[in-house]
């Protein structure tokens, strides 16, 4: 049984532990607040019931997967026999960089030290550690438990038993792990986010509602979900974020953000999570 240590215990967070914890992992879930830890329980409940409602797995299999994660107060703890851990706290590479450096200390030294990190640079994460050979980016998509795509980061010195780890781990929890290289935005970021921006620039030059941009790729490219509500998912924000990385570190105007993106994210439109975004979106009835 492969142990698992999750850090961070949000959105891709829980997600990760829900996946993990289905492919028969040992879970350990931490994060910095604990009133985070008993929600993210509730989230990954709610997601295995409805596995259940609509046949994915059985009653048993879905109460077994709970009964894997266990809920810890400091990394400490969380880490200490890990054979991976999985870091999905704050887009931010000084707190990640902190993070990792704690990591190093507490966590067994064989153990994989992986960043979902979007876009972030792992060389820069790994350099924080005396293990740089053992840290890679598994990049997860949202919502995890359905997507099936994990990016395996790897910059020059990962160590190649170390990706055959992550690809090991990724393929248990059925998805379809890519290896790409260490550079800015890796494959689907940077992918992504050039068809979100200019989708942005189409609405704010007005060649088309934000609608009929998302149908237009669809119906006409079979992609499942249209780059505006792709935005809106992951947060304009973060878009804004992600955005300005790559135009600084790839000094190309290609990646600057549209004024309608900065517009919004000023406005506290951020997408689905604020409501308001590229779309309207409907709050969810309390339980």
């Amino acid at each position: 049984m492969t142990r698992l240590a999750v850090v961070g215990a949000g959105t891709m967070g829980h997600g990760i532990a829900q996946v993990g914890a289905v492919a028969g992992c040992d879970v350990a879930l931490t994060d910095a607040d604990p009133s985070a830890l008993q929600a993210a329980l509730g989230k990954v409940q709610a997601n295995l019931d409805g596995g259940v409602d609509r046949g994915k797995l059985t009653r048993a299999a879905a109460e077994a997967a709970l009964g894997r994660i266990t809920l810890r107060d400091d990394i400490e703890t969380a880490a200490a026999d890990a054979d991976i851990v999985v870091e999905a706290v704050l887009e931010d590479l000084e707190v990640k960089r902190d993070l990792f450096a704690r990591l190093d200390e507490v966590a067994p030294p064989d153990a994989v030290l992986a960043t979902n990190t979007s876009s972030l640079s792992v060389s820069d994460i790994a350099r924080a550690t005396s293990r740089p050979q053992l840290v890679l980016g598994m990049h997860f998509f949202n919502p995890v438990h359905i997507m099936k795509l994990v990016e395996i980061v790897v910059h020059g010195g990962t160590d190649v038993a170390a990706v055959a780890r992550a690809r090991d781990l990724a393929e248990r929890m059925g998805k379809d792990p890519i290896v790409v290289r260490d550079s800015p935005g890796f494959a689907s970021s940077r992918l992504g986010i050039a068809l979100g921006l200019e989708a942005m620039r189409m609405v704010e030059e007005e060649v088309a509602a934000a609608e009929d941009i998302d149908k237009a790729m669809e119906l006409g490219y079979g992609h499942p979900m249209g780059p505006l509500r792709v935005s809106d998912l992951v947060g304009l924000d973060v878009r804004l974020a992600i955005a300005e990385y790559l135009q600084r570190e790839l000094d190309d105007t290609r990646f600057a953000p549209p004024e309608i993106l900065r517009r919004k994210v000023q406005a506290g439109e951020l997408g689905k999570k604020t409501g308001r975004g590229f779309y309207e979106w409907p709050k969810r009835k309390s339980s």
